[in-house]
């Protein structure tokens, strides 16, 4: 007897039809429905761990943040920042045209030309910048020019 496609050949003119059934086994619906649960139940476990962290975290966070912020607070600002801090005074000194202008209040006029020109590139009014910038940074330059012999 031979087995071609389903199909049973016997010796003789008749044939029968054999039904295929393949060898994976197929799982019944209770237990997929147990597997599903079983997954429900992990992830529900899993968002109520998260929450009650996430609870504790912002109970722990609020002395912590007031001691964060105090020691913040206590920290000198200058520390941090490479720019000048303060207005600028009545009448420009050397040493307040000397930070406006990024130099050394001992600096050649080329030195006091070359800095006043790369900053009225990026503060010319004309670009954007602000015309009180403008003429700050300008009487720095006379007063450094005036008080520079070279």
């Amino acid at each position: 007897m031979a087995n071609t496609g389903g199909v049973t050949v016997d010796g003789g003119d008749m044939m029968r039809y054999s039904e295929y059934t393949p060898k994976t086994s197929m799982r019944s619906d209770a237990e997929i429905d147990r597997r599903l649960g079983g997954t429900l139940i992990a992830v529900g476990l899993g968002v109520a761990a998260a929450g009650f962290a996430g609870r504790y975290a912002f109970q722990l966070w609020k002395p912590l943040g007031q001691v964060f912020s105090q020691t913040v607070k206590n920290m000198p600002t200058s520390a941090f920042s490479s720019y000048y801090k303060g207005g600028f005074e009545q009448k420009m000194s050397k040493r307040e045209a000397s930070l406006v202008l990024g130099i050394s209040p001992v600096s050649t006029k080329a030195k006091v030309r070359e800095a006043h020109r790369r900053i009225m590139i990026l503060n010319h009014p004309d670009k954007g910048g602000s015309p009180y910038l403008a003429a700050k940074i300008n009487e720095a330059k006379d007063l450094l020019e005036k008080e520079t012999r070279r």
